[in-house]
């Protein structure tokens, strides 16, 4: 069973950054499609960013202008950079790799607190 491992959550003023990781080891990475979903308290899981293995990117409507998604396939990691935080960007949130149908990972979540 492939574990991705999310890191860099944590509490933060409104207004403040965040970046995020997460570690991806499998050997596909790089033609792989790599997201980031998160789940407030009380809410479902929503979907925040997709990087493709072409590097395009695609965001949430709230989120776009202050988070960015990128990837690196030398090291096998993807990173969500989160600026001007608001207390409603506040959830766990979750790394996803996925290629067709045949593989979906996802990570056990890292928590992010926007609060003053």
């Amino acid at each position: 069973q492939v574990q991705l491992v999310e890191s860099g959550g944590g509490l933060v003023q409104p207004g403040g950054s965040l970046r995020l990781s997460c570690s991806v080891p499998v050997s596909s990475f790089r033609m792989n499609i790599m997201e980031w979903y998160r789940a407030a308290p009380g809410k479902q899981r929503e979907w925040v960013a997709t990087i493709l293995s072409s590097f395009t990117t695609s965001y949430q409507d709230s989120v776009k202008g202050r988070f960015t998604i990128s990837r690196d396939n030398t090291k096998k990691l993807v990173y969500m950079q989160m600026n001007s935080l608001r207390p409603e960007d506040t959830a766990v949130y979750y790394c996803r790799t996925r290629r067709g149908t045949t593989l979906d990972y996802w990570g056990q979540g890292t928590q992010v607190t926007v609060s003053s």
